[in-house]
Formats: C-alpha cells, structure tokens, sequence
C-alpha cells in the first residue's frame, strides 16, 4: 500500500489507521481488499471528502490518495508531504498530526 497525501489549506482532522487493505478514517471503514490488479475505483464511488482521487491496484500495491488538512502555519514536511509506503497496520503517522 502507497498512501499519497495531497495536502489542503482547510481545517479539519484527519485519523488513518490501517487494517490489512482495510484504512479507517476518522471512524469510517473503507475496504479496498476486493480491487483487483490493473482495477482502480472511482473517489466519486468512494463517498468520502478524504479520498480526491481514484484508488488503484498496480502491479499488485494499492495506491491511495488522501487529503492532508493543514492551516497556514503548517510545517514544510506537511505542506509537501512523502508517500506512506507499507505502513504497518495500525495508526498511522501522518505529517502534523497532533
């Protein structure tokens, strides 16, 4: 799992914690276990604010892309955020996070 973050002038939280291909996000499941390789899965489809793009299977790795909120203070490690590549499951640690 790659967990892409697009970071976005807004305020909100944002809580991620991660289940297999299972990710929780601010209390809501989403389980992304039967896309198949090559298949990808519209954001409309999704139903969720959190989730701006499609999600996609590539080469056998999901490819999430996920807002980051952020107010204007926010560090550069939040404002131009990594990739989360293979994160353990659990809470994951996301840039800013509090």
């Amino acid at each position: 799992m790659i967990i892409k973050l697009t970071p976005n002038a807004r305020t909100g939280v944002l809580e991620v914690l991660k289940d297999g291909e299972c990710l929780v996000v601010n209390g809501e499941r989403f389980d992304f276990s039967p896309l198949l390789d090559g298949e990808s899965l519209p954001a409309a489809a999704i139903n969720s604010e959190w989730f701006p793009l499609d999600v996609e299977r590539v080469d056998g790795q999901l490819i999430i892309w996920l807002l980051l909120p952020h107010d204007s203070s926010a560090a550069e490690s939040v404002r131009f955020p990594a990739d989360i590549v293979n994160p353990p499951d659990g809470l994951i640690n996301l840039p800013g996070a509090r």
